[in-house]
């Protein structure tokens, strides 16, 4: 082979590759604009619910199911005192609270114990889901619906199933120990339940940043927006997933996350499919999917649903430090569970969640991500060394960028026509210029800390990557 036969394939080698970069970002784009477009037609044709948690009080008090909330705690002395209250708080008929504190390091079990006048009990549990021991279980003086389980470190999940283990109720809700639910979010959240016919086995709901919001004695004060600009680009990211890809992949039945800050779900299906799994840092992901599989492969009809009414506020990385670890994460545990579950891709079997959302995963989380930091080096390059007509990366630049401030703004202008949880005008008009900024910078390094995951995933690197926070009374 000649020195110019090694340039020739060279110089198609990296055609192919800008023309693949190209097709898979316009493929994600294409499908994020048809999600915006069938969120704004459910939002358009829903029926609206009640306004005031009185209403809801009144209309459904009588029909809702028991709940056990969970909250899986570790390293949280910081807000878990003021957490606890606010889940102690909900608008609910009958709900108990099951703290799980997995073997902190710092002072979270004792700030518990003082702030509740916790006093040791025994309590014994339906099933033993989790793999560490349990090491006490402690009740409330002035809270008799709080418990309070110690155990040792185990990571979420194995937390999480421990909770789900001490838990009597039809239902349990599964929610970040540094979350906060608004009062009427277990009503909303539990309304589709009563008038289930024992198909709906889980229901999401919306998650929005605290950072910037007023937070005193566990409640939400005040909305508002952060100073730092990393919070104001992730409330974009957390409009864009929960208003648009939730409520669009719920509507057409393949919806495949409910995010692990906020889930409820019926106990009884949890247990027979032994909890979450222990063996992956995205447990959230790795539930939803296996949970379709196992209905799926038992034959059994079912529902999962997205009210995205239900709004639980939660504690953002404040710098990009803290966002590099939670991405990284996030992708590792996508990659994880497509691995995991990869029989299920392109699969009839499964409906279309094989032939739909398993693939569209496996275009947003494998093949997106590294097409689209290639394809800003790889496009222009091309279009410099005459390789590739100029259009085509200035096309490149109007797919990525371009139209991905414009599927954002028509997100943020959906929330505010439908949901209206911007307060004032001036604060809409910062998140709309952070609509526009993020795609300039913060997308690409998001990015970047995605491939960070792939590392971790190769290197089969299971060590938890914290994100360093605040504390919700200091967001």
């Amino acid at each position: 082979m000649t020195w110019s036969d090694v340039i020739d394939f060279a110089s198609h080698a990296i055609v192919w590759l800008a023309f693949g970069c190209f097709i898979v970002v316009a493929s994600r784009n294409a499908i994020a604009l048809v999600q915006l477009l069938i969120a704004a037609w459910v939002f358009l044709t829903r029926v609206r619910p009640g306004q005031g948690a009185r209403d809801l009080w009144h209309r459904y008090a009588d029909l809702t199911l028991p709940i056990s909330v969970i909250a899986p705690a570790f390293n949280e002395e910081l807000s878990i005192v003021q957490s606890t209250r606010a889940l102690l708080a909900l608008e609910y008929p009958e709900h108990e609270v099951i703290v799980v504190n997995d073997g902190s390091k710092d002072d979270t079990l004792g700030e518990l114990l003082r702030s509740f006048e916790m006093h040791e009990v025994k309590r014994t549990q339906i099933a033993a889901l989790q793999k560490t021991r349990i090491r006490g279980t402690y009740r409330s003086a002035r809270y008799p619906n709080l418990l309070v389980v110690d155990k040792e470190n185990g990571r979420k999940a194995d937390a999480a199933n421990a909770g789900i283990g001490f838990a009597r109720t039809p239902l349990v809700c599964i929610i970040d120990a540094d979350s906060i639910i608004e009062p009427d979010g277990l009503l909303r959240a539990a309304e589709p339940f009563m008038y289930d016919d024992d198909r709906l086995v889980a229901v999401g709901g919306a998650i929005r940043i605290a950072n910037g919001c007023t937070i005193k004695g566990g409640s939400l004060q005040t909305i508002g927006i952060a100073k730092e600009m990393v919070p104001r680009f992730q409330i974009v990211e957390y409009l864009r997933a929960f208003l648009m890809n939730r409520v669009a992949n719920s509507h057409t039945n393949t919806l495949m996350l409910i995010s692990g800050a906020f889930g409820l779900f019926r106990r009884s299906t949890l247990i027979e499919m032994g909890g979450y799994r222990h063996d992956t840092v995205g447990e959230d992901l790795e539930l939803v999917v296996r949970l379709h599989r196992y209905m799926r492969d038992h034959k059994r009809d079912y529902r999962i649903s997205f009210v995205p009414d239900i709004v639980c506020w939660t504690e953002a990385p404040a710098a990009l430090r803290g966002l590099d670890n939670q991405r990284a994460r996030w992708q590792q545990g996508a990659l994880e569970t497509l691995q995991r579950h990869r029989g299920m891709i392109g699969n009839p079997r499964y409906g279309r969640i094989g032939l739909l959302a398993m693939p569209q995963i496996v275009l947003e989380d494998i093949l997106g991500p590294p097409a689209e930091l290639i394809g800003y080096l790889v496009l222009p390059a091309a279009a410099l060394l005459g390789l590739l007509d100029p259009m085509m990366a200035v096309a490149f630049f109007f797919v990525s960028v371009v139209f991905g401030c414009a599927l954002s703004v028509g997100t943020l202008v959906l929330e505010e026509q439908q949901l209206r949880r911007t307060p004032n005008a001036r604060d809409l008009v910062r998140i709309g210029i952070a609509a526009v900024l993020e795609n300039f910078g913060y997308r690409q390094i998001n990015l970047w800390y995605r491939l960070n995951g792939f590392r971790r995933f190769l290197r089969n690197d299971t060590t938890w990557a914290s994100v360093p926070r605040v504390g919700l009374g200091s967001c």
